[in-house]
Order: structure tokens, then sequence, then C-alpha cells
């Protein structure tokens, strides 16, 4: 039976605990979110507390384990399945029931669903037919997909005793492992730009290869920022056999966490070049996996397996979600910081969830407090950097870093080291300290904060929902950290998951911020942030290729406005907003012209 899905949005992965249990709140509802498989501690903790909750036999898988990593992965992902198929044979049987709780249900669907009509056919005929709602509910309702997300990026070696172990223990590979031998039927989402040596260990699980039926047992899908990016890294797997059954597309700079911004260009852009080679993407895939699985005497399809389009970043109201849906014909569009305010949809502490709700713009910013070295967006205030501040005050700065994830630094031990460790960081000022009476004491306190601003995002990306279910935090104290995007600034209170659908489907607002900007207003406005902030802050002698860059990026930049504004006078979307924006393009094209590129920079 093809599933058809309930909802035209999906929920991000959002940090290492925002979404970990998100399936378990919604997936009964058709809702699909993600799960981070980056923690296998934070995993293994929840682990624990839901068998607790649900009453289900636990037994501990501690590092002594030889695949500890990988197996507290996969066991993690059962029980999650288990519970999410309970709960939703559970919520089968009351809307059967009940017609209070079925028009509730029918009242979080969009009004484009035909399950919807179909639903709201049956009640109109009469709920006495419990026979037919039954029969209806038993075929058409499928729970939310319980999708994983692994950042490619996080592969550090490991090493027992000072000996490396085999690639397949690093972390990424280890997470992947963890899926691929989960009992789950979903897709694996990967991020941070292509690792080769991960993708090529895919080909070790016959789940990601298509069956006699052609079908997919796991998927997979790439977060991509640019129709170049998606093409390499298809054609990269295709020629290993695998498909790739979703781009995701994202905004580089109005998203959550890490941002990876493009080369100037914007949203809207990206998305039409997917649109108008959409088909080419699809062909150029099928025709290198099937020359591959024919080699490999494989199940090949015919032809070409489904292939969905996604976008997410920034949006905020049912205007901008339609429109992205029937201007880019896009399957479902991702609805991340927003759903940070529903406590039925993610895990966060309520002190976290009371600093997003009174969140402003300025309060919002792209920092450099990752120790990956990739802009990342945070939330001002948080009880992380307050900790992280007490510490540097007492010139004890860094991390304690009991997790290591981020320890890929191999600077200074081949093992790798986390920047934001304290570790490191005594390195680093002790060099600096070194170098004092040569420099001012402005570059001194520069490079001293640039030092000391990283934060451990091992610990705090996980503390909210050790916070939120009481289970005990140990170790060195390193409160919050959360990565909400700039959108968050729009969004002032709590609200219920069903009030959050409805926003989303045009059925009502929660917005009472009225000068929210559009959101390819506010991605146009950052990157210009962004070039501005890039040519400022450079030192040293300039090459000629950043030259090069740079004029790249403001060229297509200034194609990006124009397309725009040929775009929005076309369009019957937006048209309450149609002289702002109007003015705002114009403004922001001024803005860009004045930013002159150098020629030449002495430090």
């Amino acid at each position: 039976m093809t599933k058809k899905r309930l909802h035209t949005f999906h929920i991000p992965v959002m940090g290492l605990a925002y979404t970990i249990d998100s399936p378990i709140r919604v997936a009964q509802y058709g809702i699909s979110s993600v799960i981070s498989i980056a923690d296998d501690d934070l995993i293994e903790k929840m682990r624990n507390f839901y068998s607790t909750k649900f009453n289900l036999p636990y037994e501990e898988i501690t590092q002594k384990f030889h695949d500890y990593r990988a197996e507290r992965i996969t066991s993690y992902l059962n029980l999650v399945d288990k519970i999410v198929k309970e709960k939703f044979e559970n919520f089968k049987y009351e809307i059967a029931g009940s017609k209070t709780a079925l028009e509730n249900f029918i009242a979080m669907l969009p009004n484009t669903s035909d399950i919807k009509k179909g639903f709201q056919n049956l009640l109109e005929d009469g709920i006495s037919v419990k026979e037919n709602i039954q029969n209806y509910i038993e075929s058409h309702l499928f729970p939310g997909e319980i999708d994983v997300n692994i950042m490619t990026k996080l592969d550090k070696d490991n090493f027992v005793k000072n000996k490396q172990l085999p690639v397949e223990f690093n972390d990424a590979h280890a997470a992947l492992r963890g899926f691929a031998n989960s009992n789950l039927q979903s897709s694996v989402v990967l991020s941070a730009g292509m690792n080769p040596r991960l993708y090529s260990y895919f080909e070790n699980f016959t789940d990601f290869f298509p069956d006699e039926n052609n079908q997919l047992r796991k998927k997979i899908i790439l977060k991509v920022s640019d129709f170049r990016s998606a093409m390499i890294q298809g054609n990269f797997l295709a020629k290993k056999g695998l498909w790739v059954s979703e781009y995701r597309i994202e905004s580089g700079l109005n998203c959550g966490g890490h941002a990876f911004a493009t080369d100037g260009l914007l949203l809207g852009t990206i998305l039409e070049e997917f649109k108008q080679k959409k088909q080419q993407l699809i062909q150029n895939s099928h025709d290198l996996m099937t020359k591959v699985l024919q080699q490999k005497n494989g199940y090949f399809p015919e032809q070409p397996l489904d292939l969905k389009i996604t976008v997410q970043g920034g949006v905020g109201t049912s205007e901008e979600h339609e429109f992205l849906l029937d201007n880019y014909n896009v399957d479902s569009v991702g609805w991340g910081s927003p759903f940070l305010l529903v406590s039925e949809a993610t895990s966060v502490d309520d002190d976290t969830r009371k600093l997003l709700i009174n969140a402003k713009e300025e309060d919002l910013y792209l920092s450099h407090i990752s120790p990956l070295g990739v802009p990342f967006n945070t939330l001002k205030g948080t009880t992380n950097e307050i900790l992280k501040q007490k510490r540097i005050r007492e010139n004890k700065a860094g991390s304690s870093c009991p997790k290591k994830f981020l320890a890929l630094s191999k600077e200074y031990d081949l093992h790798g080291i986390c920047t934001a460790s304290k570790k490191y960081q005594d390195i680093k000022l002790e060099e600096l300290n070194a170098i004092k009476n040569t420099i001012s004491l402005n570059a001194f306190e520069n490079a001293k904060a640039k030092i000391t601003e990283k934060s451990c995002l091992c610990v705090g990306l996980a503390n909210a929902s050790y916070l939120e279910n009481d289970i005990k935090i140990k170790g060195q104290s390193q409160g919050v950290v959360i990565c909400p995007g700039p959108n968050m600034a729009y969004f002032d209170q709590e609200v219920s998951l069903k009030d959050m659908l409805q926003h989303i489907y045009g059925n009502k607002s929660i917005l009472r911020i009225h000068d929210r900007p559009n959101l390819f207003m506010k991605e146009l406005k950052m990157y210009i942030e962004y070039f501005r902030n890039e040519i400022e802050t450079i030192s040293g002698e300039i090459s000629a290729n950043q030259i090069k860059k740079w004029n790249t990026f403001k060229s297509n930049i200034l194609e990006g406005i124009d397309y725009y504004q040929n775009l929005f006078s076309h369009t019957l979307y937006f048209k309450n907003d149609e002289e702002r924006m109007k003015n705002q393009f114009d403004f922001y094209k001024s803005e860009l012209n004045s930013i002159q590129i150098p020629i030449s920079k002495l430090a």
C-alpha cells in the first residue's frame, strides 16, 4: 500500500536534544520529524527514560560493549518505532470512537487534503456508520516518518588504549550502522556536505538498495544548499548503486544551527533551478544507478524511483508555506524554530523556552561559538553563555570536554581535541601570552576572545532534554545552548500543537508581531550583512581569487534581486505586502551596490 503523506510540512532536526523524541510526541498524527543520532550518551539516557515511562524492559548498553555506539542507536530507534506504532494504534481507536477527537484531528489537517475531505464527507453521512470510519482510517492513515540525521563532519576517529579503531567505528560510521541495523523503514538525512568515506559505507547495507519490488526499506535524504551540490553528491551515490530519495534544500543563512552560506545564491533562485532541472537530476541519477546495479547483478528499477524536493529555512506564515508548495512544486516545507514553542512536539526546558518567547531580532545572531569553525545561529542570554563567561573571568576558560564528539582538531594531538575544551584553550592562551608584549592590547583582547568564545555544544545542545525530563546531569555545568533561526524573533508565545498546525495551514494566526519581514526579504538582508562583514573584517593581503569570489557573491545577489522583482510582480501571493517589498528590493540593491570590493588591502 502506497503511503500518502498527511501533511505538507515536516519538523527538521534541531540540535541534539530538541527533536530527540519528537516522533514519540507527534508521529501518531502523521507528522514526520528527524532525530539527531550524534549523541549516543543522550540516546541511551532517553532509552532508559522511555523504557521506564512505558513499562518496557531496559538493560543498559555501557561503553564496555564492543560496538556500544551503534547498539545504543539501534536499540533507541527500535524503542521509538515500537512506541510510535502503539501510540498510532491507540490514536486510531480514539478517533474511530469519538466524534470530538476526530473533529480535532480533522482541524489539524491541511485544507487541500483529500483525506480531510474524505473524513468530512463521512461525518456528513453520520458518525453512526462507525465501520465506514474505521475502514477509512485503516486505509488512509499512517504515522509520520521517524527519520534520523547524521552530520557528516562529525566522523571522529576513535581509539582504545592509544590504538586507532577501524574506520567503521568512527562516529558517523557507527551512527549509520546503528540506523541501518534498526527496524525502521525511514530515511537518514545527511547534512554538512559530502563525506566520501561515509557515503561509500552505505554499500554495506542492503536496506539502501532497491528490492525486487523496486522498494527501498531505508532511504537517503541529502540536505543541500544548491543544485550543483545536489548533482555532485547524488552522482557520487548513484555510482555506488544508491538512490537519493529526497533533496532537502535549506537556506544558507536563514536557518537554525550551523549556517553554510552559499556564494550569494538566494533561496528563490536555488529553488527555481531545482524546479527547472528536476527531471535532469532524476534521469541522470537513474542512469548511473541502474548501470551499477546491473553490473552488481542486483535488482534495478526500469523506471526512476520517487524523488522529492523539499525546502526549509525561515518559513513563518501560511502564505509563505503555500507559495513554496505552489510556485516551486516542492513536496514538503520544513518548519523548525517555531516548533520550539510547542511543548507537545519538542524537548525544551522551561527556562530556555521562556528565553525563546522573549527573544527579539537583536537577541538572535550568527555566532562563532561552534568548535566546527562554521557560523552558528544562536541566542543571547543562554545559561551556557553565562557559565562560559564566568569561567573566562575566573581564568578557567574552556570545557572539560566529556563527550568529545567535536574533538576534531589534530593540531596538538593526533587523537583530536575540541577547540572548546580547556585543554585546547589553555595551550592557545599560553601561546598568545608569549607574544602579548609584541602586539597591541586591542589585538591581544580580540585574539583571546576568538580562542575562548567556543562553546561546548556536545553538552549544551543535549542538556534541555535532561532538564525537561529530570534526568541527572553529571560533570561540569555547561547550561543550555540553543540554536534557533532568526525567524524565532517573530514568535512570542507558547502554543499548542493544534494551533501551530492551524497556523501553518492558514486557519488561524499565532503571530502577534505584525511587521515580520517576508522570508525571502529576511534572507536577502542577512546575505548583504554577511557580505559586508566578510569585506570589513578581512585582514592581510587580499588575493585575486578572493576578489573574484566576492564579485561572484555580489553578482549572484544582484541576480537574485532581479529574479525576485520579476517573480513577485507576476504572482498572486504577497499582494498585501507588494509595495513594501518593492521598496525593500530597491533599498537592498542600493545597499549592495554601495559595498565596495577592495582591490588590495594590507595588514
